[in-house]
């Protein structure tokens, strides 16, 4: 099973079309010429998860500045999706894997254990994509705090 570690700056990203919340598909290589922060998380309406979504849509304007797209992506239907949106305002955009195929390309659909129990499920990752359709850079086990402000900053760094 690939590991988020297992992308590496240079790598060709996994092209994907996959629906968002309307049911839209969206495809990463129609998006050639944006940086695509591409960012997997585990669930709808859960603690950490609302406030990453918040912190990115709150960020968006800043982003869109930097000439960067934010896709949020989980195995949660485009209902679901549709469902979170509206509850939390959101403003960017939330894509449906619900079969985890595009979460394993990118690695991160990994073991996890919570209460004792190992199981897989959705690794809070982001993978930053280059204008060209290259990955730029990975951050495996995301902390949320402070984490939009890093992607951010890496944007900025890359672009000189």
């Amino acid at each position: 099973m690939l590991d988020a570690e297992d992308l590496k700056p240079g790598d060709l990203a996994p092209d994907f079309t996959l629906p968002d919340k309307d049911g839209k598909n969206v495809r990463l290589s129609e998006m050639k010429g944006k940086w695509v922060v591409l960012y997997f998380y585990p669930k709808d309406n859960t603690p950490g998860c609302t406030r990453e979504a918040i912190d990115f849509t709150a960020a968006r304007k800043e982003l869109e500045t930097l000439g960067a797209v934010v896709l949020g992506m989980s195995a949660d239907s485009c209902s679901s999706h549709e469902k979170f949106t509206s509850k939390h305002n959101l403003g960017i955009t939330l894509l449906a894997d619900p079969d985890h195929e595009v979460i394993q390309d990118y690695g991160a659909w990994r073991p996890k254990k919570f209460m004792g129990k190992e199981f897989l499920g959705v690794v809070r990752t982001t993978v930053l994509v280059d204008p060209r359709g290259k990955v730029a850079h990975v951050w495996p086990n995301v902390r949320v705090n402070g984490h939009v402000d890093a992607v951010k900053a890496k944007i900025v760094e890359l672009t000189g």
